[in-house]
């Protein structure tokens, strides 16, 4: 009866769900490319997604200035060099006609007021013949010896130093080699004296441009689901409307943007490509799909089989559509499947998901949580495993098909979970960093409004790195303790106390967390005086969750050995400016006798100098 009443109704055939398909992780992605963007875009007379992007208004107005300096974009693959090199093109009156039938050519010329422009679309592209031509015209529009041209040059950060490096050596190609190398390396964008601006491109925050690229997806003309029959019962249509959320609730598109601001804050950049195939396949994935990606005839046979509840918007945001191979290989799935949603869990949000419909203490949070989204929370498929399971019956594989079940309404909680109950019921312990929904808002976004730290977290950061250099059970909290093991600063456990200092600021010294001037991101910071250069340390949330769990009793070479390494060398860092302390110091005489300083641990935890005298 299902498929009779499912052949009888009639879908709309769209062109935009189609289009919005090759934006995914399907095998010949070509709208992953600019140029292929637009030729699609003309055959099937859709506009693109369209969005603000970061540089662009900067880039237009620099070469519309009456002195307009040449541009470098670099950056990984996927950023956008092309796209912004043809949106500057069409905004200073270039042809796209012209841009696209002449997409083969390795650089575009347009007319300025009394320049040329100079458009290289990808540096890669050129011959080692080309480059050798190019090149040096570029160097001396950079420095200030040519006024006739300005460039626009987009190339990978690799590709970029190394055609400066092969191009035939000269004064000038050695200086603007060494200026644009200077540029990446300390992430600046100019230098006083030559006249090109670089625009690191993975530079861009992905927690910024997805909320951008989201709506103009979400909010495009192409959508058609007005008119569809199967309508408010597809998937796809499921998926648009929570991550449209309400006026008064986006939770999902919050969570996503937080993990996605995590990520970055843990040095792991997603450009708008990978953004995009993360917002095609949360909408589109479906493990019975073709390619994996629903399209709009393949709707009615998932409802008439009842498989829409494996269209999980939420299971979707990790993957888990895709096989493991293709899984694995896409990065934006690495990044996020990272934090582990869905693997880790607790005891209390275990409790209500498995036992929750039949405890009476528990049941009003099942109810509100999971029986109350009946399309991916307790829908009936749901419901059959979890009476299997608790009932022991069945074969091995429904059991497994419940655990399955399981991992994917606790990845629906983390994004479902309202923000009332998310510390009663400990949301960030979803994740493998239970202390990143601190790290993010009483960190970074406190010290981003320039708001004082909570002092309990700078003193467990003091705790947990106390515990790192000493490697010692020691609480010291309101003081950073420097010991080496004699000779060896990276010792598993060291004894020779060095120096104690003030988490407060005492005679120049201080232990604090600050804002990076150059990457904004938090540092932890050691200082000894304002004469000496400060020994400071990124807090990742990687970083930060380490020192938070060494200070709340893990061992800190069993929990990170690759964190542990990087706080034993910001230990040496430490430690090699204090000694330049020590030298712009007095020295004393040295006695018939001197005198060594160990650490000794008291009943509390506490750790203290003890002196002995040694004779020499």
């Amino acid at each position: 009866m299902k498929e009779i009443m499912a052949q009888s109704l009639s879908y709309p055939s769209s062109e935009w769900v189609s289009f919005l398909r090759n934006y995914g992780p399907i095998p010949r992605n070509d709208n992953m490319y600019d140029e292929t963007i637009q030729r699609a875009s003309k055959r099937k007379k859709i506009q693109p997604p369209t969005f603000e992007t970061t540089y662009c208004s900067e880039l237009i107005e620099n070469f519309q200035s009456v002195a307009p300096k040449s541009i470098i974009l670099t950056g990984t693959a996927g950023d956008g060099k092309t796209y912004y090199c043809r949106q500057v093109w069409e905004a200073l009156g270039g042809s796209p006609e012209v841009w696209q039938k002449e997409a083969k050519n390795k650089w575009h010329v347009l007319t300025l007021q009394d320049k040329k422009l100079v458009v290289v679309k990808d540096l890669s592209e050129l011959t080692t013949e080309e480059k050798q031509t190019l090149l040096p015209h570029v160097a001396m529009a950079i420095a200030g010896k040519s006024s006739d041209k300005v460039f626009l040059i987009a190339a990978n950060d690799g590709q970029l130093v190394e055609a400066w490096a092969d191009t035939e050596k000269s004064a000038d190609i050695e200086n603007v080699r060494q200026v644009i190398e200077n540029l990446l390396v300390e992430d600046r964008r100019e230098q006083e004296g030559f006249n090109v601006k670089l625009y690191n491109l993975s530079r861009q925050s992905s927690a910024i441009i997805f909320p951008l690229i989201l709506d103009a997806v979400l909010n495009h003309s192409g959508w058609a689901c007005d008119s569809c029959n199967y309508q408010p019962a597809c998937p796809i249509w499921e998926n648009k409307s929570r991550l449209e959320g309400t006026a008064t609730d986006r939770t999902a598109r919050e969570r996503l943007t937080n993990l996605l601001e995590l990520s970055e804050l843990n040095e792991m950049h997603l450009p708008v490509r990978q953004l995009l195939l993360l917002v095609s396949n949360a909408l589109l994935g479906h493990p019975d799909a073709k390619d994996k990606l629903l399209s709009c005839k393949e709707i009615p046979a998932i409802l008439d089989k009842g498989k829409e509840p494996l269209a999980s918007l939420y299971r979707n945001i990790f993957g888990e559509n895709l096989g493991d191979r293709k899984r694995e290989s896409t990065e934006v799935f690495k990044v996020l499947r990272s934090f582990g949603i869905g693997i880790e869990t607790s005891n209390q949000i275990d409790n209500i998901l498995i036992f929750g419909a039949d405890d009476p203490e528990i049941q009003p949070h099942y109810d509100y949580l999971v029986n109350s989204d009946k399309y991916y929370g307790a829908n009936l498929r749901y419901q059959a495993q979890q009476r299997s399971y608790l009932e022991g019956g069945g074969e091995d594989n429904r059991k497994g098909d419940f655990l399955k079940a399981l991992q994917t309404q606790r990845q629906r909680l983390f994004f479902t979970l309202p923000n009332k109950y998310t510390t009663d019921l400990k949301l960030w312990n979803l994740t493998a960093f239970q202390y990143a929904g601190e790290y993010l808002n009483d960190v970074c976004k406190a010290l981003q409004h320039e708001k004082k730290l909570p002092k309990i977290i700078v003193i467990r950061l003091v705790r947990g790195l106390n515990r790192i250099f000493t490697g010692l059970l020691v609480n010291n909290e309101n003081e950073l303790i420097l010991a080496t093991s004699g000779s060896y600063s990276q010792a598993k456990i060291s004894r020779v106390y060095e120096k104690f200092i003030s988490v407060a600021k005492d005679r120049g010294e201080s232990v604090s967390v600050e804002l990076s001037t150059n990457r904004g991101k938090p540092i932890l910071v050691v200082r000894f005086s304002q004469d000496i250069q400060p020994a400071s340390f990124y807090l990742t949330v990687t970083r930060y969750e380490y020192l938070s769990r060494v200070a709340e009793g893990a061992l800190p070479s069993s929990f990170s050995q690759e964190c542990y390494e990087d706080v034993l060398a910001f230990k040496t860092q430490v430690l090699k400016q204090l000694r330049l302390r020590r030298q712009t110091e007095d020295t004393e005489e040295v006695e018939e006798s001197m005198s060594i300083r160990l650490l000794k641990v008291n009943n509390d935890g506490i750790a203290s100098p003890r002196t002995f005298e040694v004779n020499i």
